[in-house]
């Protein structure tokens, strides 16, 4: 006998949004990144379409302080991000390019916004895939960097950010202005979420120029509470919200690297095993549980685990 499967039937649907843009639009980039366009919950493509999530693998306009598991991974790179996302594309299988601007940092490096728009244009160069920039986290400083960063790359439709309500009218003007797309950051909260979305689409951005940044947690850090924000706007949208009806990107490599599972050796905690087994372990598996709610850009550090969750990704796809 046969059993008829029941289906949720949606009124609403995930906004498209393209990232980059080739020469025919304006930019250089080589190809072009569309993500969101559900319809149904992620991987029940019996209801409706599911969208396939795409990897933005880190890069840092400096070298980082990352620890020897992430490290070790990569060539001699650090102090060429050029080259550095060059190996991101060709040898781990980027999808796009997240590049943070950690040297404009005042406490840091201090560079100038003009240094931030030639390492910029150096990964641009080096690269044909969309790029995601992103500042130090000073606001003040941020400011002028992206704005730089923005009008240098005009007509590239890069993901900028990141935007907040304190700071949106900056990065949204920049966008509008200069052809790109911006990241909304919220901080775990629905309501500002949904809230900083309406204040960027007033000031002019279309919807099909904003991503959400709903801000997440690593495996054993407060991943429950993130999944459950990120559902809620994702059955929102699907209820035909159209203010929460955004892809989503998710900060995974930041997040599931600083926990002290992804840093402890096997030595001060030996009954955890190998750390480069468990801190594989830990980004995948933050990955695919935020891939499971539906997050569209997953930003990821650590090349084993891209690996994983490629894999992963080929098989909820049903490749």
């Amino acid at each position: 006998m046969s059993v008829a499967i029941v289906k949720e039937r949606y009124t609403g649907k995930i906004g498209e949004v393209t990232l980059g843009a080739t020469s025919e639009q304006g930019g250089t980039r080589t190809s072009t990144i569309t993500i969101g366009g559900d319809s149904a919950l992620p991987y029940l493509n019996f209801e409706g379409k599911v969208s396939r999530p795409v990897i933005a693998m880190e890069v840092n306009d400096i070298a980082p302080t990352w620890n020897e598991t992430l490290t070790k991974q990569y060539g001699d790179v650090f102090n060429n991000p050029g080259a550095w996302a060059k190996q991101c594309v060709e040898e781990f299988g980027a999808d796009l390019i997240y590049l943070k601007l950690y040297g404009a940092d005042p406490d840091g490096a201090n560079r100038s916004p003009e240094d931030c728009v030639r390492v910029v244009k150096e990964v641009l160069a080096a690269v044909g895939v969309p790029l995601i920039v992103v500042g130090c986290g000073d606001t003040a400083k941020d400011n002028e960097v992206i704005a730089a960063v923005a009008e240098a790359a005009t007509g590239e439709n890069l993901l900028i950010g990141v935007a907040e309500q304190e700071t949106y009218k900056t990065y949204a003007a920049a966008a509008m202005v200069h052809k790109h797309t911006l990241i909304a950051q919220s901080p775990l909260d629905i309501n500002i979420c949904k809230q900083l979305n309406i204040l960027i689409n007033e000031m002019g951005l279309p919807l099909n120029k904003i991503v959400i940044d709903p801000l997440i947690a690593g495996l054993g850090f407060g991943i429950e509470y993130a999944y459950s924000i990120m559902e809620r706007a994702r059955l929102g949208a699907l209820g035909n919200d159209k203010m929460l009806s955004m892809p989503m990107f998710c900060s995974v490599g930041y997040e599931a690297n600083r926990t002290k599972e992804s840093n402890s050796t096997a030595e001060e905690n030996p009954q955890w095993g190998d750390l480069d087994d468990r801190a594989v372990l830990w980004e995948s598996l933050t990955a695919s549980g935020l891939m499971q709610v539906g997050a569209s850009i997953i930003m990821m550090r650590n090349p084993a685990a891209v690996a994983v969750v490629k894999k992963n990704i080929e098989e909820l796809m049903g490749v």
